[in-house]
């Protein structure tokens, strides 16, 4: 597919869904490694998260893994507001629990900071911080990330999952805005 329009904004083709998909195999294959004997929650964060979590769970062969969900939003139009609204908490118990983390996209990593801290609240064994996309350049916080997927230039982005005001999650592929 070529450019796309989103309410009022241009975007053009950026990272293919075979590009998306390689990479998620590739962490998948990692993480069940890694994972083995470990009893891991993922944590889907919300709304971003929901396509990248699906093709890693789907892969994940651990058959004492679980998955749940949080919501949070720092998000308005294209940019960060800075403060993270927790919509959606926690309900299980993550006390001595590997927890994975699935997040759409890191940026500033204040949303990823802010998760880590409600989460390790909750006494878990460890928490692991898994990623589709990195903004190396966006970084305000300093958070470990365990898993990579791809690091990215600071363009607004948008599909596979990632939205602007709410449009584009839907798009298989990513894209990013035409200045």
């Amino acid at each position: 597919m070529g450019n796309i329009k989103v309410l009022d904004k241009e975007f053009e083709l950026f990272i293919s869904y075979e590009k998306i998909r390689s990479v998620v195999e590739k962490m998948a294959d990692e993480m069940n490694e890694k994972l083995e004997g470990k009893n891991p929650l993922f944590l889907c964060v919300l709304n971003g998260s929901f396509m990248f979590a699906a093709e890693i769970f789907k892969r994940i062969t651990l058959l004492d893994a679980e998955i749940s969900f949080v919501k949070l939003a720092s998000y308005d139009g294209t940019s960060t507001t800075g403060k993270v609204k927790e919509l959606i908490g926690l309900n299980e118990n993550l006390e001595n629990r590997t927890i994975v983390v699935l997040e759409d996209i890191i940026d500033t990593g204040i949303t990823i900071d802010n998760t880590i801290k409600q989460i390790e609240a909750k006494k878990p064994a460890e928490v692991l911080v898994a990623t589709m996309l990195l903004k190396p350049d966006a970084l305000e916080k300093d958070v470990q990330i365990d898993y990579v997927g791809i690091e990215i230039p600071n363009d607004f982005i948008v599909g596979y999952g990632l939205d602007y005001d709410g449009r584009g999650r839907n798009l298989i592929d990513i894209y990013k805005v035409v200045e």
